[in-house]
Parts: structure tokens; C-alpha cells; sequence
């Protein structure tokens, strides 16, 4: 089962660029001989937060998904933060806060009921800071093409755009991000014609026109807190959130993905975790915060 439950947020504290290290020297057994046993260390911090806090899983994988696109750092740092220190207590100065990261944004879909799969290890932390970057991230509004574009410079295909869209299943969208659909959509159409009437109601009433609570939205699916192929069936109901995830609708390959996921949680989280080790593994190594113990 799947459970997301995360800010949709796209407000950033820092963005910074890689100090490379290139992706074959990532290794599963990188850190064997330095640090073997650190990996158990990461799983507990990101346990421990969850107890208090269930949307820590969606906070770290929309973490990590910004980390790999454009190194920033967002909601629940503190759970790397806890687990670097319990890592640091056991191998000084050895493993890298990118590859914490990397470990934590796994164990969080894992313990909300997702795939688990094996992390290459070996990214480098650095310290340059490209405020440029943030241009680069997916936006909710952009459409197939957009998209494709995105995620092709970085070197991942079609079918990764759709998997990894998978994991709005444990997110929350903010009314900013999708009142374009409900709202205004266009200059003949009040409400976007592909959003199911009842659902759109739903999300008209959340958010206003004039809307002025500054958490309103709405999570995107409804198993919140569980990492699912729910995301999928509802998308293909004309119940998704963002324009972007409408669009993977607009492109027959990745329509047809979409309906295979929906049809086979099993399918969606091996495509899902393959994904997301061919994401992490592109970027080399990266930083995430300044003051995170830097691994060079």
C-alpha cells in the first residue's frame, strides 16, 4: 500500500550544484570496509520521525526528487540531519549527506508499504550554490512535452516520467498549484473539462477563487499515508491534481504505462524503484545542505 503524505510545497530553503563524482563509482558495497553497518542507522531516524510525524515519507522523497533535479534542501531535513549524527558517531567523516539522503527517500517509501531495493553508494557532497537551478525543476502546469524535455536532459525516459509521477501518491498540493484546472481555465471554460464534475466541485470548494487560507489544498489521492497504485486509477477517473499529471495522458506510450500501473501495483513499484535508482545514480553526488557534515 501506498502512503504519501507530503508538501506539495515549492518553496526552497538553498539549491546548489553538484561537486561530481561520476556515476561508475557508485558501488552497493561503497561504503563495506569504511562504514558497513550505517545503513541501519539512516532506517531508524527515518522511523523514529515517522511515529511523530506521518507526512516525513512524502517530506524525503519530494526531497530527494529535488535534490537529484536541482540539490534543495525542504520540509523535514531534520530527518537527515538525525540520521547523519547517528552516522557520524559510527564512522566520522565517512558517509556523504547525498547518500544519507538517497538511503532515507527508500526507507521512506518502504515503511509506508512501497518497494524496497538496493542504493549504489559513493556520492560527494559540495558546497557551490546555483540559485539559477531552480528554473530546472518540473512544473505542475507544464504539459507532456514540458515534461519529456525535463526529464530527458538528465538522461531519464518516458517510462521513468511515469513512474516516478507515481510518487504523488503520498504528496499534498497546495490551491496555488492546480487553480489553474478549477478556476479560469480558459477564456470559453470556467473548470478544466478533463477533471471528473464531482471531484472538480470538491476542489472548488477547498479552494476558492478568492481563496486566503494558506494551507488549503488537497493530498494527492486518497490512501494519504500509503505509498500505492492509487494515484493511477484516480488519474485515469480524471482525478488528478495537476496539469502535469493530466498530461501523461495526452501522450499514448505514457497513457498506456499509466494504465499499467493502475492495473499492477506490483509492475508500478518495480518500474518505481528502478526508476529511482537510475535517478539518484545520474547525479553523481550532490550536496543538500551547508550544514550537513560535508563528505568530499
Amino acid at each position: 500500500m501506498a502512503a504519501m503524505a507530503g508538501s506539495v510545497l515549492l518553496a526552497f530553503l538553498m539549491i546548489f550544484t553538484i561537486l561530481s563524482s561520476s556515476v561508475s563509482s557508485l558501488s552497493l558495497n561503497y561504503y563495506d570496509k569504511t562504514c558497513p553497518n550505517f545503513e541501519s542507522a539512516v532506517t531508524n531516524a527515518v522511523k523514529k520521525a515517522m511515529k511523530n510525524d506521518r507526512t516525513v515519507p512524502a517530506a524525503i522523497l519530494r526531497m530527494h526528487f529535488h535534490d537529484c533535479f536541482i540539490r534543495v534542501s525542504l520540509h523535514a531535513f531534520y530527518v537527515i540531519d538525525h540520521a547523519k549524527e547517528a552516522v557520524e558517531k559510527m564512522c566520522p567523516g565517512v558517509v556523504s549527506c547525498a547518500d544519507i539522503l538517497a538511503l532515507a527517500a527508500r526507507d521512506a517509501v518502504a515503511l509506508s508499504g512501497g518497494p524496497n531495493w538496493a542504493v549504489p553508494k559513493g556520492r560527494k557532497d559540495g558546497r557551490i550554490s546555483k540559485a539559477s537551478e531552480t528554473r530546472q525543476l518540473p512544473a505542475p502546469v507544464f504539459n507532456i512535452s514540458q515534461l519529456q524535455q525535463s526529464f530527458s536532459q538528465r538522461g531519464l525516459s518516458l517510462e521513468d516520467l511515469v513512474a516516478l509521477s507515481g510518487g504523488h501518491t503520498l504528496g499534498f498540493a497546495h490551491c496555488s498549484s492546480f487553480q489553474n484546472r478549477i478556476h479560469n481555465f480558459s477564456a470559453t471554460v470556467d473548470v478544466d473539462s478533463t477533471l471528473s464534475p464531482s471531484f472538480a466541485a470538491n476542489l472548488r470548494r477547498i479552494c476558492p477563487l478568492q481563496n486566503k487560507a494558506k494551507n488549503a489544498g488537497s493530498t494527492m489521492d486518497s490512501t494519504t499515508f500509503g505509498f500505492d497504485n492509487v494515484y493511477y486509477k484516480m488519474l485515469l477517473g480524471g482525478k488528478s491534481i495537476f496539469s502535469s499529471d493530466q498530461a501523461l495522458l495526452t501522450n499514448p506510450k505514457a497513457k498506456a504505462l499509466v494504465q499499467k500501473f493502475a492495473a499492477s501495483e506490483a509492475e508500478f513499484g518495480k518500474a518505481f524503484a528502478a526508476s529511482m535508482v537510475k535517478m539518484s545514480s545520474l547525479t553523481g553526488g550532490q550536496e543538500v545542505r551547508l550544514d550537513c557534515k560535508v563528505v568530499r
